[in-house]
């Protein structure tokens, strides 16, 4: 048996869409921050002994539909390495699943990780992000720390389309402060949405075109550590991802009133001169990002907020590792 962790991340420029669902390619690339306080564990064993693979999430069996998605996965382990063994695999996350926190980047990076492993393979970074790409887009992003870029690739066979760490967490100390408005599971995934605004959207030509200009700027905000750009880039593409899943057919709504509600209670205090801005996924929750030192005034200032159910605080998390 093999147990593995991995972090949860945020996209600082946004993925949304795929090019190839059968390979999981993303449409454009992305860049996202790694978070220490938001984690899956993953723990596997192939058993000649099991008939069908078995997963347990969070404690408790989880349903057909996850399973399938886990089996299928680790279907491609076992087909290009000759295993024929099903799997047992415990995953456990220490944070709502399914609700707009990355649940999936951790969870795949970790099974990638810990199935690798179990399965006698030493795969390098580059070849276990592809490998966890193939579960969920965002996991390859999940297995390195700190700052990391999302390449779309070129190449039809997606050998090119993995994620690699731009710079660790001590290069820019940020801290991310999560506004969690509802933990209930959202009604479309990410998956599904993503298809849905490629069929539908008349945006969507204008993202995927656009999303270059947007990772350039993202990594010069980054290499000179400049706060206003960084948050500027940030907020543009996080509109951008949400203005195009609004426009699909039917409109995909991730967001709740306490989710617009703290977007302009986040603008306000910026121009009240505290620096912190907003990015948000595929679901409700606000994450603020912001200077360390401005971290515990945030939370202070939340406490008691009628659009926060809780807060979450983190730094930036490391890479992906086996827990001996």
């Amino acid at each position: 048996m093999v147990k593995a962790r991995a972090h949860s991340n945020i996209a600082l420029v946004k993925y949304w869409g795929k090019k190839d669902i059968a390979l999981n390619l993303p449409a454009v690339g992305s860049i996202s921050i790694t978070l220490e306080a938001l984690h899956t564990e993953t723990s596997v064993v192939f058993d000649e002994s099991l008939t069908a693979d078995e997963l347990v999430l969070n404690g408790r069996p989880a349903g057909e539909k996850e399973r399938m998605r886990v089996s299928r996965f680790l279907d491609i382990i076992r087909g290009r390495h000759g295993l024929q063994s099903a799997a047992r695999v415990n995953s456990i996350n220490n944070f709502p699943t399914a609700a707009g926190l990355a649940s999936s980047a951790s969870a795949f990076a970790a099974l990638a990780l810990a199935a690798s492993r179990a399965a006698g393979l030493e795969l390098s970074g580059q070849e276990l992000s592809i490998l966890a790409r193939m579960g969920s887009g965002s996991a390859a992003r999940s297995l390195f720390g700190g700052f990391t870029e999302m390449h779309r690739g070129k190449r039809p066979d997606g050998g090119d389309a993995f994620a690699e760490p731009l710079y660790p967490a001590d290069h820019w100390p940020l801290k991310v402060v999560i506004a969690v408005t509802s933990e209930a599971q959202k009604k479309t995934g990410s998956t599904d949405g993503m298809e849905l605004s490629r069929k539908t959207s008349p945006y969507y030509t204008a993202w995927v075109e656009s999303s270059e200009d947007d990772l350039s700027a993202m990594r010069d905000a980054l290499a000179q550590k400049d706060f206003q750009k960084l948050a500027e880039i940030s907020e543009f593409s996080c509109l951008k991802m949400h203005a195009l899943a609004m426009a699909s057919n039917p409109g995909l709504i991730y967001w709740n009133a306490q989710t617009l509600e703290l977007l302009h209670w986040v603008r306000s205090l910026r121009e009240g001169g505290t620096p912190a801005f907003f990015t948000i996924d595929a679901g409700p929750q606000v994450k603020i990002v912001c200077l360390p030192e401005a971290a515990a005034a945030i939370v202070n200032q939340l406490q008691g907020h009628p659009a926060v159910e809780r807060t979450i605080v983190t730094a930036l998390g490391p890479d992906a590792y086996v827990i001996e």
